[in-house]
């Protein structure tokens, strides 16, 4: 009965999910209890549930909320428009260079971990340069989907923050193991980036069209670089340029080592970063407030799963489910029913939300196959990695237009 009812409890999430009729939050708050109210539990039990499960992800909410509005007030402060302005002024021209300098500025554009800033910053950048070169513009869309998928695995990112929740785990624990991955994941995008814009190139010899693009390419880059100046010039920062770089490879640093808690990393560093750049106490008002909206959405979104997981596992409905479930599959792929939901991540994201594939696939599998032997954070990479390129390409992420 456990199992049929977790069953259903997840089904009905991500069916509501899909059809667009509830936010997550809701869809993690009310259905779960309703789940638990028909196994018989009673509102008491379900609050020490409830209780249980924030516990596991209040660190990672607390990360999140802060580390958000940092990044926040380092795009505003213009921390990564020089770089991004310089790869685009290196770029002029060349239509292979243009390919390669795509993949590292969005690569930089989202060290923040946001979807939307990244490409809110590099296609108004880069889509005048790839018009006016008569490059496919759906090879800037692909090359910037790529580079901010592979950085998308940093641990304020979306992906590894909804795992490190599943999981209960510290989301830079499981993000330290992933650099060497995410580094040669951007070494090979770019050798791929240089295959495209090789046959791009040749692509626009064809059309006899090229010598014209080339002529034309230095006004693009000040129109790009117009482009990327659509904000409140008086947020900028450039003679903190330096410091606020400092401050970043710092908190990235502290990070990597480990040696405090993240979300104390990132409420460090957002204070030093608020009086370093904004020293007026209503300025540092507004700027947390012009970022607290995004910063709180994915924190309830994390508090809502918490809940969610906490009733689902400690009612028991998800181990059973589990357990169940092996019995309908084939006994040779159970122990390796991570690596195969890894490998088919991306029609899986097509298909589902990222809430529904990593708060209701991922706890699932993770249980299965923890009873063969896998430890739970090597089944959580192989579904993380298998899936998180396909983030930026899913109908529930992407509105290009």
């Amino acid at each position: 009965m456990l199992s049929i009812i977790g069953l259903a409890t997840i089904l009905t999430i991500v069916f509501l999910l899909l059809s667009g009729r509830i936010t997550p939050i809701i869809g993690l708050v009310i259905v779960p209890i309703i789940g638990a109210l028909l196994a018989g539990f009673g509102f008491a039990e379900i609050g020490v549930l409830f209780g249980e499960g924030i516990d596991r992800v209040i660190n990672v909410v607390i990360m999140f909320i802060f580390a958000i509005l940092f990044f926040g007030v380092m795009q505003d402060a213009g921390l990564f428009d020089p770089i991004i302005n310089k790869m685009i002024a290196i770029s002029r021209g060349d239509v292979i260079a243009v390919a390669v300098g795509t993949v590292i500025i969005g690569a930089i554009a989202h060290l923040d971990g946001s979807g939307a800033s990244t490409f809110l910053i590099t296609i108004p950048a880069l889509l005048p340069l790839y018009k006016r070169l008569k490059m496919n513009p759906y090879l800037l869309l692909l090359l910037v989907g790529l580079s901010a998928s592979i950085m998308n695995m940093v641990p304020w990112g979306g992906p590894l923050g909804r795992t490190a929740a599943v999981l209960g785990v510290d989301p830079t624990e499981l993000w330290r193991p992933l650099i060497p991955v995410q580094i040669i994941a951007l070494i090979l995008l770019v050798a791929l980036a240089v295959v495209l814009g090789i046959r791009e190139k040749r692509k626009i010899a064809k059309l006899n069209e090229s010598d014209q693009a080339n002529q034309e390419a230095a006004a693009t880059v000040d129109m790009a670089e117009k482009d990327m100046g659509k904000r409140d010039d008086s947020l900028l920062r450039p003679k903190l340029l330096w410091a606020n770089l400092l401050l970043t490879l710092g908190v990235i640093t502290m990070l990597v080592w480990g040696i405090i808690p993240a979300g104390f990393v990132f409420m460090i560093s957002l204070s030093i970063a608020l009086i370093m750049n904004y020293p007026k106490v209503d300025e540092q008002m507004e700027r947390i407030k012009a970022h607290a909206p995004n910063a709180l959405l994915m924190a309830a979104i994390i508090l809502a799963a918490g809940s969610f997981l906490g009733i689902l596992d400690g009612t028991g409905m998800l181990q059973s489910l589990a357990t169940d479930l092996v019995l309908f599959l084939p006994a040779f792929i159970v122990p390796y029913l991570h690596l195969v939901i890894g490998f088919l991540g991306v029609p899986f994201e097509l298909v589902l939300s990222t809430d529904a594939y990593y708060f209701a696939l991922v706890p699932v599998v993770e249980q299965i196959v923890s009873g063969y032997g896998v430890e739970s954070t090597s089944a959580a990479y192989a579904m993380v990695i298998g899936n998180i390129i396909g983030t930026f390409i899913s109908r529930f992420h992407l509105h290009f237009g």
